[in-house]
This record gives C-alpha cells, sequence and structure tokens, in this order.
C-alpha cells in the first residue's frame, strides 16, 4: 500500500512542476495546492502505516499509535488552505488591476525604464 502512496507522491510531483512552470498565474497557483497535497502524502507515508491503540496513559497496550504525522498534517493542511486562499485573492487583485494573469506580461509596468 505504502508504494502504491509513493508513486501517487510521484505523479502529483511531477504534474505540480509541470503547472509550476507555466506561464498562466491560475495554473502556478494550482501547482503550488497540488505540490502542498503531495507532500502531505508523503509525510503520511513517511509516519507509516501502524496499528496498535491510542496512546493514552490509562490504558495497558502493548503498542501505542504515535499520533505525531497526523498533527503535523492537519496543521500543513490549514497553512496551506490559507496560504492558497491568500494567493487566490492577489492573483484575482492583480486580474483587476491588469487585465490579464499572464506572467510574461504581468513582467513589467510602461512605467520602468
Amino acid at each position: 500500500m505504502e508504494s502504491i502512496i509513493i508513486v501517487l507522491v510521484g505523479i502529483l510531483t511531477s504534474v505540480a512542476i509541470y503547472l509550476l512552470l507555466s506561464k498562466n498565474l491560475i495554473r502556478i497557483i494550482l501547482g503550488t495546492a497540488i505540490l502542498s497535497h503531495a507532500v502531505h502524502l508523503l509525510i503520511l507515508t513517511m509516519g507509516g502505516l501502524k496499528s496498535g491503540t491510542v496512546p493514552l496513559l490509562g490504558e495497558n497496550a502493548e503498542r501505542y499509535i504515535d499520533a505525531l504525522p497526523q498533527a503535523l498534517i492537519l496543521t500543513a493542511i490549514v497553512i496551506s488552505f490559507a496560504v492558497t486562499a491568500f494567493i487566490l485573492v492577489l492573483a484575482y487583485r492583480v486580474y483587476q488591476e491588469y487585465g490579464t494573469d499572464r506572467m510574461d506580461e504581468l513582467r513589467g509596468s510602461n512605467d520602468e525604464q
């Protein structure tokens, strides 16, 4: 199961890099979102699939599950959602201001010498 997830992480990373190298601003934003999801899956896979009980102090169990990878992924998901929402608002403002979302057209303005 973990090898399938690693292949999926590789596919998501390659798609994200392809989108990041495009000239369209929305594709770049989608590429960063897909790359963050690939990193989330990678962290989850590195944590491993383990069986056991919840880490409570009062239980008499032989094995406990480490909750740190899930906590890190949950925090990373919230942060990446906030950053993606902020970047989408910035992209919308850039589109309103300049009328385009092409990166080669946004490179410079007419006032620069």
